[in-house]
């Protein structure tokens, strides 16, 4: 046992070489200064994040490597839409054997509207948005697409999608679908699907359209009555597990993998970003909560 002034002394001095050690070895192995926030790792290829409110890059991985995007791209068919003049969200509009054809050919994510059903544009926006409908899609660039066929019509919405992107200076983006289902052309980048979301949700009906869990439609049937469509649910699990989660869209595909742009405002501060060719919808969603909580740590 060590007593008296000697052992005071010695437990002083054993403290301050015992500290003096710690300091020595955290040095040796590198630690990070204060403040300092490791840069994540994500499963997904490519990755963005920016501050949204001044444009700052906060995070790339393979940010302008070009890849197909799925259906993130409707992120693009929404923002069209509701750039169009005079646009009236409630006109209605038909739903045609041709768009429930085209899913169903191509396999492709739906939001089960019915044939000869009159649908507003907001709900055929939310059909768009929330369960990812290739038929909503469809509905919309034949609505807003300008010609005599429904093919000119196509062709002349996907037209205003690739304006829009030129328009926003996007070097690396190009589109030959209006939903994510193409034809071998249709691609962008993380940095440059950050950009578009970004311009689309200056739009307070796209906000309120993406950050929306679940809706339900009521349209019109062909003999006039009314229906209640069984609600869409948002196919981004964000909206449930991150917090301060504001949108925006998922997208997958053979091709595309997994796919999220994703957009969280916490403490006054919006970060927005995109994962391209993640490995699983699980993994997309963990790359984008690990990019968001990096971004808003820096």
């Amino acid at each position: 046992m060590i007593t008296g002034i000697k052992g005071t002394r010695f437990r002083r001095a054993a403290a301050v070489t015992a500290t003096t050690a710690a300091v020595l070895a955290a040095g040796a192995f590198g630690a990070a200064p204060a403040g300092a926030v490791a840069t994540p790792t994500i499963a997904a290829k490519g990755g963005y994040v920016m501050n949204n409110g001044t444009a700052k890059t906060l995070y790339t991985k393979a940010a302008d490597t070009r890849r197909s995007t799925g259906s993130t791209t409707k992120i693009m068919t929404a923002k069209v839409v509701l750039a169009q003049p005079n646009l009236n969200l409630d006109a209605k509009v038909t739903i045609q054997k041709a768009y429930s054809d085209y899913v169903v050919a191509n396999n492709a994510s739906q939001a089960h509207l019915i044939v000869g059903d009159k649908v507003t544009v907001r709900q055929l926006l939310y059909g768009l948005m929330l369960p990812s409908g290739c038929d909503a899609a469809y509905a919309l660039a034949d609505k807003f697409g300008s010609g005599s066929t429904r093919a000119a019509r196509v062709k002349s919405f996907i037209g205003k999608m690739n304006s829009a992107a030129t328009s926003l200076h996007l070097t690396n983006t190009h589109f030959d679908s209006f939903d994510g289902i193409g034809k071998g052309s249709n691609y962008s980048t993380p940095r440059d699907l950050t950009k578009i979301a970004s311009s689309a949700m200056k739009n307070s009906t796209f906000k309120t359209i993406v950050k929306t869990k679940s809706y339900s439609a009521k349209t019109v049937t062909k003999t006039g009555t009314t229906r209640n469509m069984a609600a869409w649910t948002n196919t981004n699990g964000l909206l449930s597990s991150y917090s301060g989660t504001i949108g925006v869209k998922t997208g997958s595909g053979p091709e595309a993998k997994y796919c999220l742009v994703f957009a969280a405002t916490r403490n006054g501060k919006t970060v927005i970003g995109t994962v391209l060719a993640s490995t699983s919808i699980p993994n997309r969603e963990a790359d984008a909560k690990k990019l968001m909580t990096y971004a808003f740590a820096k």
